[in-house]
């Protein structure tokens, strides 16, 4: 299951960095966009949003003011689900996930993993 993480960041802090090191940890295949290049775990870090990859889950850790620009790419690609986590909760992209067929969950993937329940 192939999931591609929204706000990638190379800081320990961050909890887009704790959710790529622990997909990793649990098997997961990982794509990576965020402002800046870099790497976490094997993972490289991409500013250029993926439009040719086809992934299961888009977990986003961007504020709703900068999700606008992704708009389009996310309902092209059409992932199976989005997991809005917390700060990253956006009506506007729910609404447009969900009449498109993608499923939409506001949630915490740490959590979600940790639990078993991703």
């Amino acid at each position: 299951m192939k999931t591609l993480v929204l706000g990638a960041s190379i800081h320990p802090e961050r909890y887009s960095y704790k959710a790529i090191k622990l997909l990793r940890a649990n098997g997961h295949e990982v794509i990576a966009v965020g402002l800046n290049g870099g790497e976490v775990a094997d993972v490289k870090i991409t500013p250029t949003f993926p439009l040719n990859e086809k992934f299961d889950t888009l977990t986003m850790y961007l504020n709703p003011l900068h999700q606008k620009e992704y708009y389009n790419a996310i309902l092209k690609t059409k992932p199976r689900r989005i997991i809005f986590n917390p700060g990253a909760e956006n009506d506007e992209l729910k609404l447009l996930a969900q009449q498109n067929g993608i499923k939409t969950e506001e949630a915490c993937t740490l959590v979600l993993l940790n639990t078993g329940q991703y």
